[in-house]
Formats: C-alpha cells, sequence, structure tokens
C-alpha cells in the first residue's frame, strides 16, 4: 500500500489495491514523493457537479485533478474519475474498461505534475507519455 494514498470508490468492482500498485508503480517511474494523495472514484452527476462549481465548467468530464503541491516531485492532490465517463469512453474507443480507468488514473497523476492538455502541442505530450505509461503498468483495476 502507498503511504498518504486514499482511495475511495462508489463503484464496488474496482479493485483499490491495484490502484495503489498503479500509483506505486507511477511514484517509482516519476521518483516522486507523496505528501497526500487522494483518487475518488464517483458518478457523473457528482463529477459535472465539481466541475461546474469549481471550475466553471457546466458538462461532465472523466477526470478532474487538484493540485495543492508547489513543488515538481512531490504530489499533494486530489483526483476525481467518473466511472460512468470511463465507461463510456472504454465503449467509445473499444478499449477495456479496467485500461480506461488506469488511463485516467494516469492521466491524473500527469495533471499533478504539471502535465497539461490546454493546447496541440501539450497535448500531444500528454498523450503520448500517457500512452507509454498504459503499455507498461496496464494494471487491471476492477476486481475479477
Amino acid at each position: 500500500m502507498v503511504k498518504n494514498l486514499q482511495v475511495y470508490s462508489q463503484n464496488p468492482s474496482i479493485d483499490k489495491r491495484q490502484v495503489h500498485k498503479l500509483v506505486a508503480s507511477l511514484k517509482k517511474e516519476f521518483e516522486l514523493s507523496i505528501s497526500f494523495l487522494s483518487i475518488s472514484f464517483i458518478n457523473s452527476k457528482e463529477i459535472r457537479e465539481i466541475n461546474k462549481k469549481y471550475l466553471k465548467h457546466d458538462y461532465e468530464t472523466d477526470v478532474i485533478s487538484f493540485n495543492y503541491s508547489e513543488k515538481q516531485k512531490e504530489i499533494d492532490g486530489e483526483i476525481l474519475i467518473s466511472f460512468e465517463e470511463a465507461n463510456n469512453n472504454a465503449q467509445k474507443f473499444n478499449v477495456k474498461y479496467g485500461t480506461e480507468l488506469c488511463r485516467l488514473v494516469i492521466h491524473g497523476i500527469l495533471h499533478l505534475l504539471d502535465f497539461d492538455d490546454k493546447n496541440e502541442k501539450s497535448k500531444k505530450i500528454m498523450k503520448q507519455t500517457e500512452n507509454k505509461l498504459i503499455n507498461k503498468y496496464n494494471f487491471a483495476l476492477l476486481h475479477v
């Protein structure tokens, strides 16, 4: 188990141990310290409310990250993932649901490491890094 990591899920099929293993691998990959990290798997309605309240975006999204750290290699933050949007993405892109959940955890952590997807150049860099990490650490985040 990763110290200072809390995993919360409204969806009982998500394997919290596997989320811990994925985060441990990413921690080692990027040589990170984690002062605090919360990863919550919530429904689309809740993520939409959070997106609207804190980011002023009135729509569902698959992942939101809140970074509270001032340091590059120290994680202090929250990642919110819509398990319903993850399922929609999996169907849309013809990938396994567990793989899509893994991708969203990686995506959220990359945001906490100051990766950005606001313009085409940074989006391309982030996507390449995400794909490399998915291929290396494709943890099945679902109970079998």
